[in-house]
């Protein structure tokens, strides 16, 4: 419905601005077909994005939205922004007078009652969505592109009206078709300012947002209920979360468990945070919970930024701990040294032999020359003496 009145709007511009002459009618009636356009292409990447995820695309195709939220902005740009300026100057390099003014104000009339009506839902649902944020932040902090996209041009669209409208007046009044002109440069200039500001947003969804601060808390607490004494988590590495789409959220954590939890004990508090997760914040579709210790997350940080590995203490176990308060004095926690002392580290573990050794069979040693026995000497002489008697 919004499409056929935006279609009607676009249709009845083009003959007023043919009709009159206007160069500010012209602009509007560009402006409102790729209104038209955007608001189709927004339908598409809307529909395409919904598709289930398959071998390509493991993660859906929710960022399809965000691509087509980015076409709409050049299209603003090189058609809307591009079109409305050039037809500005060229009024201005070749003035035309305006006609039938009336004409013109009855079309403006018409498209600004159904632009109102229409930008009046989309801040009426904007104002739900953003609660007591500031609406410039709230626009800021938006993923949903469709949204703002559809808010802004509401928004443009009824400035660029009443932009239309004044030029037109002052060229009626005046006789001179320059004031006409500059409204047509200005509306090309308020596009402008519009598709910047969207694919400046979009490019930075596309290239993957976090969640807002709120769901982060959120993630964030229903991982440490697992964390403490007698828990299966010791320590909470990292929380990473990415938007895929406006409604489609990813969350990659790494934890430290404690070492001498059962994988039993692990998968049922993996169960629990998701469930959690789920619960508070329906968006987050994909969890993935890593188990790292702290001393090879440190490691994996110092190897992707460039830096050489560092020797870090192993942390203390719960087992460990615990063996090291039993042998330490009543009252006397152990030290911090100590725990690290006990925890075995890898340069601490005898190094194990090279594979080639393992596989090889053993190489006897080389017996040594043994002196003769007696009973070696006797035999020895007896032959000698049966040789001379045979000569």
């Amino acid at each position: 419905m919004a499409l056929a009145a935006n279609l009607g709007i676009a249709a009845a511009k083009f003959v007023a601005a043919a009709w009159t002459g206007s160069s500010a009618m012209l602009s509007e009636a560009i402006h409102s077909l790729v209104d038209t356009g955007n608001q189709a292409l927004l339908l598409l990447g809307i529909k395409r994005a919904e598709r289930p995820a398959d071998a390509v695309h493991p993660f859906g195709y929710s960022k399809e939205l965000y691509f087509w939220g980015f076409v709409v902005a050049v299209l603003l740009f090189s058609l809307g922004a591009g079109i409305a300026i050039y037809e500005g100057v060229q009024k201005l390099i070749d003035p035309r007078p305006v006609t039938d003014p009336y004409v013109n104000y009855a079309v403006l009339a018409v498209a600004f009652v159904l632009e109102a009506i229409s930008a009046h839902r989309a801040i009426g649902e904007f104002n739900s969505r953003r609660g007591n944020v500031p609406a410039t932040a709230a626009l800021r902090a938006s993923k949903d592109p469709a949204l703002f996209t559809v808010l802004l041009e509401d928004i443009a669209a009824l400035i660029g009206l009443a932009i239309a409208a004044t030029g037109i007046a002052i060229a009626h009044a005046t006789g001179s078709p320059t004031a006409d002109a500059y409204a047509s440069i200005l509306i090309g200039l308020l596009l402008g300012a519009v598709a910047a500001f969207m694919s400046i947003e979009i490019r930075s969804l596309i290239i993957g947002e976090s969640a807002s601060p709120e769901v982060r808390r959120d993630i964030q607490e229903a991982i440490l209920a697992e964390v403490g004494p007698d828990r299966p988590i010791r320590a909470v590495n990292e929380i990473r979360t990415m938007h895929l789409g406006p409604t489609d959220i990813l969350v990659v954590a790494s934890v430290d468990f404690e070492d001498d939890e059962t994988a039993a004990s692990i998968e049922a508090a993996v169960s629990r945070i998701e469930a959690t997760i789920h619960t508070h914040t329906p968006a987050v579709r994909r969890i993935f919970i890593e188990g790292q210790s702290a001393r090879d997350y440190a490691r994996s940080e110092e190897v992707l930024a460039g830096l050489p590995p560092k020797t870090v203490a192993a942390p203390a176990t719960r087992s460990t701990e615990r063996a090291l308060t039993a042998q330490a004095p009543a009252g006397m926690p152990p030290s911090a040294s100590e725990a690290e002392t006990a925890a075995p580290t890898q340069a601490d573990r005898p190094a194990a032999p090279p594979a080639a050794l393992l596989s090889a069979p053993p190489t006897p040693a080389p017996r040594e020359p043994s002196a003769p026995s007696p009973a070696d000497r006797t035999s020895r002489k007896g032959r000698k003496r049966q040789k001379g008697k045979r000569h």
